[in-house]
């Protein structure tokens, strides 16, 4: 078995009995990564240089036996969208290219201390609008299953690299789904956190009152260890929470005799594909043999969370993307005055799907319009919310499909934004609720493409989703399975 293929948890019990050095998996993982990254085209820039820097200071962490933690010397891919001093950071966006931030994403540099070791860029859609990595700025990242198809959205490139074995762990951001969907296309383990448990300082915005970052992993245990050293208060993001963190794979369970699973009626409607019902309700029946029960549930207003979304997020995203204007950063085309210079720059350097967001949020912002749209939209927001309250006085978790098909083909839906935005249909409801979700894989359909399980918790409860997951992945081995990349 080479190193690239390894868990955080396998390897860390061989560096710390000095079995291997930091150096030898970073130098596995490169070679994986120059085999078949040509094909999938997961990363935007490798950091080669940097790299071997942290892996040379993890080697002395290790042998001086300096604070060592489980991620001390593993390598962790970065979506690009999270600021890196020194290293260009894009958001996969033309407008960005060339961009050198000055200081450190608060997650990354918790990732730094706890002696991780980063080893480049990964590609997204632009600005995280989309669920196919076909809108990034720079070329559409494939999935390792099948390198026709999309890994998902908008975090493709962190879960194509991890599917992929181009590096052991990897962070992504979830805003409507952008962990969950791709971890469930590309057959690997994605949490989105509750909102407020990971700093977003350093995460270049989208919807503020949404973004949450995550991990991305091989098991549940690997994601267990990464949100320990991820989440936490920052004084930097005042919307993070200052709540006591966990050491959650410390306390893993492998049972979960007892626990309540809820499963709604409205997660398995008209349009959900057959091959991927029936695969996650035998995964259903895997928790129930694990000792679960299982107890129908309702989310009533599960039907209106697409349409809530698509004012809400665009909004935040036609405000937070009012910074980038050819002035201080990034793209600036030349023009006679300002107001021009601000046009051709926002002209060029904004691909379609990010031009269609802004003006979609502008006038649901519009005097006029604010009341009958946006303000409209975030009371219907509460009602969500108020169904997940009600649901979880019954059940501690709530489990349905993450997307309602697998991986679709490059270029099937791209010509209709409408059709693409329900690939997120059953990750948005809980993301507008704030609450915490992962995506396992849970089988696969006739084509050989993976099927992925969503389990929703309470705010917090985190650990719900390891024990739920872990359990499942010590009873099944889908997540052990690889694609045939050669």
């Amino acid at each position: 078995m080479e190193l690239y293929e390894s868990t955080i948890e396998s390897l860390h019990s061989r560096l710390v009995k000095k079995e291997i050095k930091p150096s030898d998996i970073l130098d596995s993982v490169y070679r994986r990564i120059e085999a078949v990254d040509p094909s999938v085209k997961a990363y935007l820039k490798i950091t080669k240089e940097l790299a071997y820097e942290m892996a040379g200071q993890a080697e002395e962490r290790i042998n001086n036996n300096d604070n060592v933690t489980d991620l001390t010397g593993i390598p962790v891919g970065l979506k690009d969208n999270m600021v890196l001093e020194g290293i260009e950071t894009t958001c996969a966006a033309r407008m960005l290219q060339g961009y050198r931030p000055p200081y450190t994403a608060t997650v990354l540099k918790k990732l730094k201390d706890a002696g991780a070791v980063f080893t480049g860029k990964l590609n997204m859609d632009e600005y995280a609008f989309g669920s196919s990595t076909e809108n990034s700025g720079f070329f559409t990242t494939r999935n390792p299953w099948d390198i026709e198809r999309v890994p998902g959205g908008s975090s493709g490139g962190s879960a194509a690299a991890v599917s992929a074995d181009m590096c052991i762990s990897s962070l992504g951001s979830d805003t409507g789904g952008s962990i969950k969907q791709p971890a469930s296309l590309c057959g690997v383990t994605g949490l989105r956190p509750t909102y407020g448990r990971v700093s977003r300082y350093g995460l270049i915005a989208f919807g503020s009152s949404l973004d949450q970052i995550g991990p991305l992993t091989k098991t549940a245990a690997d994601n267990a260890i990464m949100l320990k050293h991820m989440a936490g208060a920052d004084v930097k993001d005042s919307t993070s929470v200052d709540r006591e963190v966990p050491d959650y794979a410390a306390v893993l369970k492998k049972d979960i005799k007892g626990m309540k699973i809820g499963i709604p009626d409205e997660y398995f409607i008209e349009g959900l594909d057959r091959e991927v019902k029936e695969k996650v309700m035998q995964a259903v029946s895997v928790l129930e043999k694990s000792g679960a029960k299982i107890e129908k549930i309702s989310l009533p207003h599960t039907e209106y969370a697409i349409d809530v979304y698509y004012v809400v997020a665009p909004a935040e995203a036609s405000s937070n993307l009012a910074r980038f204007d050819g002035v201080q950063y990034g793209l600036r085309e030349k023009a006679d005055n300002m107001i021009d210079m601000y046009k051709k720059s926002r002209q060029k350097g904004f691909g379609k799907e990010t031009k269609r967001r802004i003006m979609l949020g502008t006038y649901v912002l519009s005097s006029g319009y604010y009341d009958a749209y946006y303000k409209k939209a975030q009371k219907v927001r509460t009602l969500i919310k108020d169904d997940f309250d009600a649901a979880f006085k019954k059940v501690d978790i709530i489990a349905t499909p993450t997307a309602p098909t697998t991986a679709f083909k490059v270029g099937e839906k791209s010509s209709d934004p409408l059709t693409m935005y329900l690939s997120d249909i059953f990750t948005i409801a809980p993301n507008l609720a704030g609450l915490p979700g992962i995506s396992i894989p849970c089988g696969f359909d006739s084509k050989n493409l993976p099927v992925g399980l969503q389990i929703i918790a309470k705010p917090f409860m985190e650990q719900d989703l390891f024990d739920a997951a872990n359990t499942f992945q010590q009873a099944a081995d889908f997540h052990l399975k690889k694609p045939g990349l050669k």
